[in-house]
């Protein structure tokens, strides 16, 4: 077996921000112009620091493959859109972002600091499809608990169009129900029963739905206490609709009264 060595001088050299972050990259991009080519699905490697003063890497997209970030000397400041807030990494420190379907994320390397990191990518044909998200946190793979009730698939049909009786039914039921238990509890009543039965065809697409299920765990003991007191209304109907879109929960719709 041959080892070749690529020294400094072989490696492409970059900067930021006219010279407040420099680079030398193993392993660059083709206009670069460094030796050495990417291997296998290791595609990009540089090695990063501050000569002196912080100086920041403003908000860019990924998308795809997966990047590790090592923090070598003092420390550094990370921010993406998925967390929308800045960590701070310190010396030792390590990251790994699983970019998925897209993220954007920025990096301030503070003063007299340095980094290296190196992008991979695993199988672009299958993490293209999934979302973003950090050191494989739990649930956001699509498969994670069985296929259906993880974050994955919460996004998924939170941002769909097919799930458009979810949003109206949020409007309807807090808007046009709830606040208006106050000054007209029967029309909040009637709108309250109207925002549930507009949840059917949503149900009827798509069996169980993560959307119906979090209503659901999540206003069961609400939705009674609405209908088992205060001004006369015929619950037959919006009994009927309940245990449809919940049945886990008829024990509690067959107890109004």
């Amino acid at each position: 077996m041959s080892i070749l060595i690529y020294n400094k001088e072989d490696q492409a050299s970059g900067n930021f921000n006219s010279g407040e972050i420099l680079e030398k990259k193993p392993i660059g991009f083709p206009q670069d112009g460094g030796e050495l080519n990417p291997y296998s699905n290791l595609f990009y490697w540089a090695d990063a620091w501050t000569p002196s003063s912080r100086s920041t890497i403003g908000l860019h997209p990924h998308q795809g493959f997966e990047i590790c970030s090592f923090v070598i000397e003092g420390s550094i400041k990370h921010f993406d859109s998925q967390q929308n807030k800045w960590i701070e990494l310190l010396k030792g420190d390590a990251q790994i972002i699983r970019s998925g379907n897209g993220i954007s994320h920025a990096e301030e390397i503070l003063d007299n600091s340095r980094m290296f990191q190196i992008w991979f990518d695993p199988d672009i044909s299958k993490t293209i499809s999934n979302y973003a998200n950090q050191n494989n946190i739990s649930g956001w793979n699509s498969s994670h608990n069985g296929g259906k009730l993880n974050k994955f698939w919460l996004i998924e049909y939170l941002t769909s169009k097919d799930s458009i009786e979810f949003s109206e039914f949020i409007y309807n039921y807090h808007v046009n129900g709830l606040d208006l238990m106050y000054s007209d509890i029967l029309t909040a009543k009637k709108n309250i029963a109207s925002s549930i039965s507009s949840l059917k065809p949503l149900q009827k697409r798509n069996p169980n739905s993560i959307l119906v299920k979090i209503i659901f765990d999540s206003k069961s003991d609400e939705i009674k206490d609405i209908y088992s007191g205060g001004s006369f209304f015929d619950v037959s109907s919006i009994i009927s609709d309940l245990n449809y879109l919940s049945p886990f929960f008829s024990n509690k719709w067959n107890s109004v009264r």
